[in-house]
């Protein structure tokens, strides 16, 4: 049975500790109001979850729980084996913007898909399109693969979003069932057994804290202890691919499928804080932190090798060879977001921020037809156009793809989009954080204080003002913060006739406050150039450039001069002086290299001392585009990390 109190607060809040330094706002308490991320949930709303649900009607991976209902499998059955996973993920991404707009037709399109998924729901609370059935593999004979426990993960997740923007339905009655059964086979004395994906981890804690079953948690917490112990059979990728080479609480960094680990991390943030587990939790902030410092990429993406989808060693950060799966920046999300929760440290903040810019809004195409399912950071040869009216393999798109045979990518961008309010403020007793810089109206309930709310005006990231304005508040004073990233240096802060500056961290206004109290944040957001570490080898002799938190890229349709070629690999940059902004565009001085080619007839391409190099033209400005709009123009070379001119 769901916990009457918490079902019915409707709160819409992703993720729910019952303790933490920080408690999280629900996304009917934060309205984004507009600018870039208020356009981003405007194509999602308007375009991209339709888009993702009639793919899924074409390909038949919805139509799947049609056949298994008439008895059609598996003859009928289409996808792969964890399709199920993402028509659960659609219908999250449904349930939050339900919960944030009303949509009617959305909500008629819900109440559809329940009706064609719930009756083929079993007696005992299985459900899966893939197994179980005559002709099917058993039900749980493929741990590594079958990716049921994973389906289940999603599917209550799914419920948990409908449950705190809805209340309890037919759909969250689904789940209920089914995470009952998972407890019932896979509980004391039942299956020893991990999924070889996580995901169900994170899904039964939540399904703990919103319906207070104790045994959700308490199974969330055996198959953390359970991983790490080989329970998963050996495979060419080795068992650090499924995290099953070493328990979660003795490894030293993430590693492995990039997806799986961080899916895993954020489970066990989750077990550790409803246990006050504190070793648990500082094993993955010590797992994490490692990781952000040296297996991370410049645009916040994880996961260096497309073999295995996995994250590389430290510091192996190849551009070129960057698989940063989009669903792997999900998973990052969710873990730094816990890790705020739990924290308040503003540097899993800083991390939210430059996932949702460089890595989450870059993979959708500007129209939301398209999406990217890894993101390089250098494009040596022009993407090919990718078929439009079939899925494309998942890794071989080099343009966005409309939809891919494993489109776990897309309904992962839905999902996050829909609910992204929740990750823009927090309160804890004494006042309320700003974390996220978007525009917005903001009203909760500050726990010792009562009823605050704020307007958040701005146009960031394309300038640094930042203007709040107090719209609701008590007699009883309260703290507003201010989240300064750690890129800006030289922040102001004005509140009333006083300017102080600012370093990175949070900014600490005491009250009281009146409606109509004002303060405005001033972050400089200018062009400047970022240096890579000497530890990563891949990136010696390159420089980037950020402009706030957006990170840049020359793109071959730029290079519109004829002396600067058609080919980002053929110029350096020459970093004398900073880069320039121009009628809003960030420029940086070029000159074309004298060694990208490599002259013919050289049957060898190395040499006994350091080649000659042929007069470079004169310095040209070239211009960037933000990385997360690059491949709108069609087919062209990139790079993030530019050579340095000498």
């Amino acid at each position: 049975m769901l916990n009457t109190a918490a079902s019915a607060t409707l709160d819409g809040r992703p993720v729910a500790p019952s303790h933490g330094r920080l408690r999280p706002v629900g996304i009917q308490d934060v309205r984004i109001s507009g600018g870039f991320w208020g356009r981003m949930q405007e194509l999602n709303a308007d375009v991209i979850i339709d888009h993702a649900e009639r793919w899924m009607e074409q390909v038949g991976w919805i139509g799947n729980f049609d056949a298994a209902r008439a008895g059609r499998l598996p003859a009928d059955r289409r996808g792969r084996e964890f399709s199920d996973s993402d028509v659960y993920k659609l219908m999250e991404a449904m349930a939050w913007e339900i919960g944030r707009t009303g949509d009617a037709d959305l909500e008629r399109r819900f109440a559809a898909l329940t009706d064609r998924i719930a009756p083929v729901q079993e007696p005992d609370g299985y459900l899966n399109t893939m197994f179980g059935r005559p002709g099917q593999q058993p039900r749980y004979s493929d741990f590594e693969w079958g990716h049921e426990l994973y389906c289940f993960g999603h599917l209550v997740q799914a419920a948990v979003a409908r449950a705190r923007t809805h209340g309890r339905d037919t759909f969250v009655d689904v789940a209920v069932r089914a995470a009952d059964h998972v407890c019932d086979v896979f509980g004391p004395g039942g299956k020893e057994a991990v999924g070889g994906h996580p995901e169900i981890e994170t899904a039964l804690a939540e399904l703990g804290r919103l319906t207070g079953e104790q045994r959700y948690l308490d199974q969330a917490a055996l198959f953390l202890e359970r991983r790490g112990h080989g329970l998963l059979g050996e495979i060419e990728l080795g068992q650090d691919y499924f995290q099953d080479d070493v328990p979660v609480r003795d490894a030293e960094v993430l590693r492995g499928h990039a997806v799986r680990a961080l899916y895993l991390s954020a489970g066990a943030v989750d077990v550790a804080t409803e246990r006050h587990d504190r070793e648990l939790l500082g094993a993955v902030e010590r797992q994490f932190a490692r990781t952000v410092a040296s297996r991370t990429y410049l645009t916040g993406g994880m996961g260096s090798r497309h073999e295995g989808e996995a994250f590389g060693l430290d510091h192996e950060l190849p551009s070129d060879r960057a698989y940063s799966e989009t669903c792997a920046g999900v998973g990052a999300l969710q873990v730094a977001q816990r890790l705020l929760l739990g924290t308040g440290s503003p540097t899993h903040a800083d991390l939210i921020e430059r996932v949702l810019y460089n890595v989450v809004a870059a993979s959708p195409a500007q129209d939301g037809k398209a999406f990217f399912y890894s993101n390089t950071l250098h494009q040596r040869e022009p993407g090919t156009t990718p078929a439009q009216d079939s899925p494309s393999p998942r890794a071989a798109s080099s343009l966005r793809a409309p939809w891919f045979a494993v489109s776990c990518c897309p309904t992962n961008v839905a999902r996050t989009l829909a609910s992204l309010g929740a990750y823009v403020a927090t309160v804890d007793d004494g006042g309320l954080q700003l974390h996220q810089h978007v525009a917005s109206r903001i009203e909760t309930t500050v726990p010792d204080v009562g009823t605050v709310g704020i307007e958040v005006s701005t146009r960031y990231p394309e300038d640094g003002t930042v203007g709040v304005t107090i719209t609701e508040t008590p007699d009883d004073p309260w703290t507003l913060s201010l989240r300064v990233p750690a890129w800006a240096h030289s922040a102001t802060v004005r509140r009333g006739a006083s300017v102080t500056e600012a370093g990175p961290g949070y900014v600490e206004l005491e009250g009281p406050w009146h409606r109509g109290d004002t303060v405005e944040l001033e972050l400089p957001v200018r062009a400047r150039w970022t240096w890579p570490s000497p530890a990563v080898d891949a990136l010696r002799g390159q420089v980037a450039v950020e402009r706030g938190p957006i990170v840049h890229c020359l793109e071959s349709v730029d290079l519109v001069p004829a002396d600067l070629g058609t080919d980002v690999d053929t110029v350096e940059v020459v970093t004398d002086e900073e880069p320039v902004e121009q009628d809003g565009e960030v420029l940086v001085p070029v000159r074309v290299s004298g060694t990208a080619a490599e002259p013919e007839g050289r049957p060898w391409p190395y040499q006994d001392h350091r080649p000659a190099t042929e007069p470079r033209s004169d310095t040209r400005l070239a211009p960037l585009v933000p990385y997360h709009a690059w491949a709108n123009r069609g087919p062209s070379t990139m790079r993030v990390w530019m050579p340095v001119a000498d």
